[in-house]
């Protein structure tokens, strides 16, 4: 499955799972494994997308932050389509 997103130059980009993504806006999160319970920024974190939220137990959902995005082996995040590029 692909999500197709506007970027800024008017140039359509279809994001798909197993695409490389950089974070480009700055998200704060609170589950990094190196840093629990503390504020850490991902802007700037590559990663892999290794799965676009659009069902849960077979219903479909329109989820908020659907992109789930591997940064490294004990790390993931959901995030939204505006806040990756892909590189």
């Amino acid at each position: 499955m692909a999500v197709e997103v506007l970027v800024e130059k008017g140039v359509n980009v279809v994001m798909k799972v197993g695409d490389r993504v950089s974070v480009k806006e700055s998200v704060v999160v609170y589950h990094h494994p190196e840093h629990r319970g503390q504020a850490f920024d991902l802007k700037a974190s590559e990663g892999e997308i290794v799965e676009i939220v659009t069902q849960w137990q077979g219903r479909p959902v329109s989820a908020n932050l659907p992109f789930l995005v591997q940064f490294g082996k004990k790390f993931k995040a959901h995030l939204r389509e505006n806040e990756l590029e892909v590189i």
